[in-house]
């Protein structure tokens, strides 16, 4: 009778320690989503600064944001 009390005490500290992992996963998730979303409103951010930097330099040239690219080409687009 002391063996299978042993061992059913030993499953629940286990299954005690796995709740606790979870809870503790639970938590770096949801913290680790807001930093992500902090991220990518920060690079939004950064991407509209840039932007509106660029337009008076592309005005100085005399071009249009985007000119200047060959026709029927996309940026990144490969020659091949």
């Amino acid at each position: 009778m002391l063996w299978p009390m042993f061992f059913l005490a030993l499953a629940f500290c286990g299954i005690a320690v796995l709740g606790v992992l979870a809870v503790r996963v639970g938590l770096e998730v949801r913290r680790f989503s807001r930093a992500v979303g902090d991220s990518s409103e920060r690079i939004t951010q950064a991407a509209e600064s840039l932007e509106r930097a660029a337009v008076p330099l592309a005005a100085r040239t005399g071009r249009e944001p985007g000119a200047g690219r060959a026709p029927g080409r996309t940026p990144g687009q490969n020659e091949t």
